[in-house]
């Protein structure tokens, strides 16, 4: 009773299990004070009267005590199943107090002829068997859970769990020897050891901190990652996946478990097995796609090691599709033109320079041209910087086309100003050069009004020497600045 009342009393401190192990307790305690009363009668209505009360305990505690150890160790049940089992302990509770006109619970119930009151002789019916089993499963079912923890459960809690233990284990004892004839006869010694059960659970409380601390069940955890975890044996047999796995792979279910995962791999992505023995021997990642979408998902593999040796593998399938599509819109605003798609003067600078060092390494010519949209001023001024931008937008489309299928480095240098670089010699610049220049001129950009019509002047310059990339576009600048000066609408070349 003190134990019902302190959790009770206290359960705003604690997590909400504290509030059916209170209920339980308090169970406990009607059935252990029913008991005690019913020594002290000397009638057998006194004795039928603790009897009734004693049963109002006895038959709902081994279903708390199931409920208290179900929520301790993170196990659900829904409402209507436990509505269910409440059948068995509310017919039991109710042949009881009718027991005299069917004696389907007690054949007999009266004072021991030998011993005399408060002792009772009784011979069971029927439904005590039924109400016998109910509550021995029960109490069961409660035990084995708790047992089923203690190993996964890490230290800092094993004694919540050692005194869980005890108390399902304490009354299972009494009741067998009391069934069998061990006890003296007429006493009950289950009411009489739960005490010890009560002892077990105040210490849990007090040293273990049982309701303010407990823990999540490894299960739990396990199914609540969001990520998809698959576990493989030493063979790569497939032995548990988590929720989340059967929503990302849907063809997983519980006839894939000890089938090979390589084999599964077919089956579950459409793209070649990328696990190998070699790959699986140590903490390996790879980015994969599957179920014929756009979804990117990073694979990691951690083998699973114990005494030294591999015992199983870990495979976690984490979706990067977010972090990627960010990453490429990031690099995209970083080294792209947004206006013309084609990369701007910042990634120009990051690229260029390391195509001149290999060229260079390579002894091979490296030739940039600069190239710049003739009065392209005077289209702003004169059609408004909308119109201006479909201009550039269509000089770039035409000049692309030029480059279809060549490695070359294309992009906005700056304003109206443009920069091809690649390796090759100063003519192989000058001819695509004045492709470009001729396409450029016999496309006009189209408008819903008219078509404009612009031209480019280009500026070619090839390396002769060890030179760095600044000298090479002063010197593409310089033939640029003499094309425009001749007349626009050609190309130079830089002589030296």
């Amino acid at each position: 009773m003190f134990l019902s009342l302190y959790v009770y009393r206290n359960r705003h401190q604690y997590k909400a299990i504290a509030t059916i192990f209170s209920v339980y307790t308090g169970s406990i305690a009607i059935y252990c004070f029913a008991a005690a009363f019913g020594l002290l009668a000397t009638s057998l209505e006194s004795v039928k009267l603790w009897t009734v009360i004693q049963y109002i305990g006895l038959l709902s505690s081994p279903l708390l005590g199931l409920l208290f150890i179900m929520k301790y160790v993170h196990k659900t049940i829904r409402t209507r199943n436990v509505l269910l089992l409440l059948v068995i302990p509310i017919t039991s509770f109710f042949l009881l107090l009718t027991n005299n006109s069917h004696h389907l619970y007690y054949r007999v119930f009266e004072i021991d002829p030998v011993l005399g009151a408060p002792y009772i002789y009784h011979e069971i019916g029927n439904w005590y068997v039924i109400q016998g089993i109910f509550t021995f499963c029960c109490m069961f079912a409660a035990l084995l859970l708790a047992l089923s923890k203690l190993k996964e459960i890490t230290d800092v809690y094993r004694p919540q769990l050692v005194a869980l233990v005890v108390g399902q284990l304490l009354p299972i004892i009494a009741a067998f020897c009391y069934l069998v004839g061990f006890a003296p006869r007429g006493i009950d010694p289950v009411p009489m050891v739960l005490w010890i059960s009560s002892a077990f659970y105040v210490w849990a409380i007090t040293s273990s901190r049982m309701f303010s601390v407990m823990p999540i069940a490894k299960d739990v955890i396990f199914h609540h990652i969001n990520d998809c975890v698959i576990v493989l044996d030493a063979s790569y047999r497939l032995i548990e996946f988590n929720q989340a796995s059967k929503h990302m792979l849907p063809q997983l279910n519980k006839t894939s478990f000890g089938k090979n995962f390589k084999e599964l791999w077919n089956t579950l992505f459409d793209q070649p097995t990328l696990l190998s023995s070699e790959w699986f021997s140590h903490h390996n990642e790879q980015q994969i796609t599957f179920n014929q979408s756009e979804d990117i998902y990073q694979l990691r593999v951690s083998p699973v090691i114990h005494s030294k040796q591999t015992v199983g593998y870990i495979l976690i399938f984490t979706d990067v599709t977010e972090q990627k599509q960010l990453l490429y819109k990031l690099e995209r605003q970083a080294y792209y033109d947004e206006l013309t798609g084609i990369y701007n003067r910042r990634a120009f600078f990051e690229k260029a320079p390391t195509e001149l060092i290999t060229a260079q390494q390579q002894s091979m010519p490296y030739t940039i041209i600069l190239i710049d949209i003739d009065y392209f001023k005077q289209v702003n001024d004169t059609y408004g910087h909308h119109i201006g931008d479909l201009v550039l937008k269509n000089v770039v489309s035409v000049c692309k086309k030029q480059m279809e299928d060549q490695d070359i480095l294309f992009a906005r240098y700056g304003g109206e100003e443009f920069v091809v670089a690649f390796q090759g010699i100063a003519s192989e610049g000058e001819k695509l050069a004045n492709q470009m220049r001729k396409s450029v001129e016999e496309s006009a950009c189209k408008t819903k009004e008219e078509e404009i019509a612009v031209t480019i002047s280009c500026g070619v310059a090839s390396t002769s020497k060890e030179e760095t990339l600044t000298e090479l576009l002063i010197r593409a600048d310089d033939a640029l600045y003499s094309a425009k000066g001749a007349g626009r609408n050609r190309v130079h070349i830089y002589l030296q």
